[in-house]
């Protein structure tokens, strides 16, 4: 692939697409996070759709169920109004004149999210899946100092990576440094980015603004949503936004976070961009997931590599 300075690697990887699948990896709010891409590939003329594994409780509402663990919302699905951020995106994207569908996976083992992937993969004709990430910790391989909140993350990427015949695969991040709230060494992530590099799987790196048209649309969504989910906040979404904003450093703009230091800066706003089959290549422990059934699998597994693996030191970045 030939890449230009004009031009972030990312979308020359995904342009001989048509049909693209923006995929929150780590629930919650994580789709939030694809929506600058989603608004750009739509204004080059793509079909972009919108998925999330979701943390919403499916079972209190009146989502459309197309397979096991597989449902679709929309701004009129009722229910859940307490947390439910899939259905307030359709909603507040209703206001933007797109009346779409979030595709929402149930928390479950990396079989069962295989199939509801591939399943959706054959309805949409997809030839392309961006797995998006609010945050970093996607990318730890599995010996570093802290993992974050892995569970979610790692059976997303075991999915898809199983999906061989999606020609174009990504994994992009937003959120650099906010995974330090959960315990997320930053050196590590910069050190497996390097590796990834190093193999020519990395896709580079460019800063989303709050004066482009996608940045201003993402924050919109996050404070809209926000709004009617006073306390179900999302921490990650709302950092991002506050640096889109020009805050810097101990800003809350949630009392979730009151009890921790933060540390909001430019940094957060950057996308970073991976071919996902070698960020799922490096896991050292992506293979133990396999065949997992439900998301308690998922953790007991991961919790048994790590009592037996040997953790890199934490280290400070030198700036």
């Amino acid at each position: 692939m030939t890449t230009s300075i004009v031009r972030p690697p990312l979308f020359d990887r995904l342009a001989p697409a048509r049909r693209v699948l923006i995929a929150g990896a780590g629930g919650g709010f994580d789709v939030f996070a694809g929506l600058p891409l989603y608004f750009a590939l739509r204004a080059q003329g793509k079909d972009a759709y919108l998925a999330n594994l979701t943390f919403s409780y499916l079972g209190g509402t009146a989502c459309d169920w197309l397979a096991p663990g597989l449902a679709r919302v929309d701004a009129r699905t009722d229910g859940e109004p307490q947390y439910f951020p899939e259905k307030y995106l359709c909603a507040w994207l209703e206001t933007r004149g797109v009346s779409t569908s979030v595709f929402c996976f149930e928390k479950r083992g990396v079989a069962p999210l295989r199939d509801a992937y591939a399943l959706l993969v054959a309805r949409l004709d997809l030839d392309a899946i961006v797995l998006i990430d609010g945050g970093t910790d996607i990318l730890m391989r599995g010996d570093e100092a802290g993992l974050g909140t892995p569970a979610e993350d790692m059976v997303s990427l075991a999915a898809v990576a199983g999906l061989s015949s999606v020609p174009i695969r990504i994994v992009s991040c937003l959120g650099f440094g906010i995974d330090a709230f959960h315990g997320i060494c930053h050196a590590h992530f910069l050190e497996d980015v390097a590796a990834l590099d190093a193999e020519g799987a990395y896709l580079g790196a460019f800063s989303l603004l709050g004066s482009m048209p996608e940045g201003a649309a993402f924050r919109d969504a996050v404070l809209w949503v926000h709004d009617r989910m006073p306390d179900r906040q999302s921490i990650v979404n709302g950092s991002i936004v506050s640096a889109l904003e020009g805050r810097f450093g101990d800003y809350h703009r949630t009392e979730r976070t009151r009890s921790s230091t933060l540390f909001i800066n430019p940094l957060m706003c950057l996308y970073w961009s991976f071919e996902l089959a070698a960020v799922a290549r490096r896991s050292l422990y992506l293979p133990l997931l396999e065949g997992t059934e439900t998301i308690f699998d998922v953790g007991v597994r991961i919790e048994a590599f790590r009592n037996a693996v040997e953790s890199r030191p934490r280290a400070i970045i030198p700036v």
